[in-house]
């Protein structure tokens, strides 16, 4: 089979994966004709799948052929599907080649499990160590680690990659074990674990060390083992099994908890050719993947509890309003807040306030009392903010009025080429 039709097989095998974010790792470049590739500024070359997200790297499989049966995977071993391979070479070459041609930033490498999780990611893992050691690449390196695979392979991918990520495939233990019997929950969260503690011990590495011999010199900062600075993340499908928005969060949760992820990402279920019939005919709607990712931020940035996203009997986000309002819909008791007394807590949950918004406001209200005229000045919107808030200025809030959530909620509308996507807040 010739490479670009290998390409063509094990790039689109790849699409089912959402993690494709290169932020967050070291800056490199390869200024001065040192090594090749660089992690910084734009270029990034971004594909899209069929259903609209976004795709960036070069991002391929490996392999296509598993010795797994996952229900759900259209790589599982009694998959109708054409198959391919690549050469370790293979792969280096082609990312050297659409590097040099400015069409990718990094590459994003996955795979089916080929004889065993050892053979596979030693596979992997040598891709990465070819790249970095003989061709002194300096781009962006993911590498999506098989749980199963030795605890001395993890931790020489971690010496390699900038983001190492584990699929937790499913919401539920419960889940996996009828979709995908064959891999293990536990080993997947001990491999979570191992990585943990490897990121962990490379941070404590570099902290600055002080020269208390010399109380005049300035303390120097520790050469770090370099392990996975971008740290690792995971992937949940969504829609494939029962599980409700609360129970995603719910997992999402955990995982942040315990083993500190960067991300978690959600792929909205793709019905597959020859599907079992345990498995839904339709995809999930997108927008639920994209409450998702809102409600997911509200965990990180905003701090709202999981528990408290969703508020729905039924467990599910709303599809037609972002959690954010949702949730001020269903608490107007906490509302309207005084925008100059209410700590950044309480700002972060009016709707229409985002991050960098509340910092502004918290940095102007500290040398005088905010107007209403501000909002307009900070690009605030208005008509989002106005009803939950009090302020010199603005008139009266409408926060009881019965059709508040009517004359909030988004209207549906056509977008064209050029419209900029709309900030979340």
């Amino acid at each position: 089979m010739d490479l670009n039709r290998k390409l063509a097989i094990l790039a689109d095998a790849a699409k089912y994966d959402a993690s494709c974010a290169s932020s967050g790792t070291h800056k490199r470049d390869s200024v001065g004709g040192r090594g090749i590739g660089s992690t910084e500024g734009a270029g990034i070359c971004h594909s899209y799948a069929p259903d609209g997200r976004c795709i960036s790297l070069l991002k391929i499989l490996l392999t296509n052929y598993c010795v797994y049966d996952c229900l759900y995977c259209i790589n599982r071993v009694s998959s109708n599907v054409d198959r391919a391979r690549f050469r370790i070479d293979e792969v280096v070459q082609l990312t050297l080649d659409f590097y040099r041609r400015n069409c990718i930033e990094g590459l994003f490498l996955s795979s089916g499990i080929i004889r065993s999780p050892d053979y596979t990611m030693e596979r992997v893992v040598e891709v990465a160590r070819v790249l970095r050691e003989e061709h002194d690449f300096r781009g962006y390196i993911h590498l999506k680690t098989i749980p199963e695979a030795s605890e001395e392979l993890l931790a020489r991918a971690g010496r390699y990659a900038d983001r190492l990520s584990i699929n937790v495939e499913l919401p539920t233990s419960e889940s996996l074990r009828v979709l995908a019997p064959e891999k293990d929950g536990q080993a997947i969260r001990r491999s979570m674990a191992r990585l943990r503690i490897h990121i962990d011990d490379a941070k404590a590495a570099a902290t600055p060390t002080v020269a208390t011999s010399q109380p005049r010199v300035a303390p120097k900062r520790a050469r770090a083992p370099r392990f996975a600075p971008a740290g690792q993340s995971t992937q949940m499908i969504v829609g494939a099994d029962a599980s409700d928005d609360r129970s995603i969060l719910t997992t999402s949760a955990t995982l942040y908890g315990a083993y500190r992820l960067k991300r978690v990402y959600y792929s909205a279920f793709s019905p597959i050719p020859d599907a079992a019939r345990g498995l839904p005919l339709a995809a999930p709607p997108l927008v639920r993947e994209h409450r998702l990712y809102q409600a997911d931020w509200l965990m990180r940035f905003y701090g709202f509890a999981h528990d408290e996203i969703v508020g729905a009997s039924d467990g599910m986000l709303a599809l037609d309003i972002d959690p954010k309002l949702a949730w001020a819909l269903a608490h107007r008791e906490k509302f309207p807040v005084d925008l100059n007394r209410a700590p950044r807590e309480m700002l972060l949950r009016v709707p229409g306030l985002g991050v960098t918004s509340v910092k502004r406001l918290l940095d102007t209200r500290r040398i005088r009392t905010l107007r209403v005229d501000d909002l307009s000045r900070l690009k605030v919107p208005l008509k989002n903010v106005l009803p939950f808030i009090t302020v010199p200025g603005a008139a009266r809030n409408g926060l009881d009025d019965a059709n508040l959530a009517a004359r909030l909620r988004p209207q549906p509308r056509q977008l064209s080429l050029f419209d900029l996507p709309v900030g979340h807040g």
